[in-house]
């Protein structure tokens, strides 16, 4: 899942949706959906049985909220290959599941922790977020969060598009063990 290009420094968008604690991301397009990857299907069943208009309301640069353990279960990737398609920027937490975490850092998606993040804000609140600092704005409500910033590592492979992206431009800018 490479190809997407990298955030801009401020995300600034609203907040499409708020999950709660120990969020299963299978359910965001049905466990039976799990196997597609094909974007017009995945936007047909994004959120079907949470919101029907979800699809039709999001708008690139929205972000997901989420409670502690966000992402828990087995870490597939079309369901956040279905809210990137749908322009999702990023997601912030109160905490993530360790293999959601890995697999969508690496995937390019700017994974925010936020201690208290899931109640203050709201659905459709306006956001600012320095997803390097770790530092979200909530505009509307007089409200700055900050967390715990990714590493740098982290940062750059967000900023690559991925690790598959970072990977080949560093072997490319290595030297070559043949001339030597």
């Amino acid at each position: 899942m490479t190809g997407y290009p990298p955030p801009p420094d401020v995300i600034e968008g609203r907040v499409a949706w708020i999950f709660g604690d120990d969020f299963d991301i299978d359910l965001i397009i049905g466990v039976e959906n799990i196997k597609y990857y094909d974007a017009d299907k995945l936007r047909s069943v994004c959120m079907r049985a949470y919101d029907p208009g979800f699809a039709d309301a999001v708008r690139p640069g929205d972000v997901l909220v989420g409670g502690r353990n966000f992402g828990y279960g087995h870490p597939h990737y079309p369901p956040m290959v279905a809210m990137r398609n749908l322009g999702i920027a990023a997601v912030i937490a109160e905490s993530f599941s360790p293999g959601f975490w890995r697999g969508e850092t690496y995937n390019g998606m700017p994974l925010i922790t936020v201690p208290g993040v899931s109640t203050a804000v709201r659905r459709w609140d306006a956001i600012s977020l320095d997803w390097r600092a770790a530092r979200l704005r909530v505009p509307g409500r007089g409200t700055e969060l900050t967390g715990t910033p990714p590493s740098d590592r982290a940062v750059q492979v967000i900023q690559a598009g991925g690790s598959l992206n970072l990977l080949l431009s560093e072997h490319r800018r290595a030297p070559s063990e043949t001339a030597r």
